[in-house]
């Protein structure tokens, strides 16, 4: 992933085919609770699968921060960058 578009495109596929969500609903703005109605169980799997495909440990503490899929992008990008 080396965009933040990259990171981006690769989270809306995967959260599409975990969570059941349409593609379109997936956008940067979107609240992770309220409009996706990701929980903390959610959360985990999909750090657990972010990890699988970055190769890179995530922290949950950067996780438990974020509120939109802007934020989760944001962080999987500076992840994947170290």
């Amino acid at each position: 992933m080396k965009t933040q578009e990259d990171v981006f495109a690769t989270l809306r596929e995967l959260m599409s085919e975990m969570f059941e969500l349409t593609p379109d609903d997936i956008t940067l703005e979107a609240n992770l609770r309220q409009d996706l109605d990701i929980d903390s169980i959610d959360a985990v799997d999909l750090m657990v699968r972010l990890r699988e495909i970055t190769g890179k440990r995530i922290n949950p503490e950067d996780f438990k921060n974020a509120r939109t899929i802007q934020d989760v992008v944001d962080t999987v990008y500076r992840i994947s960058a170290e």
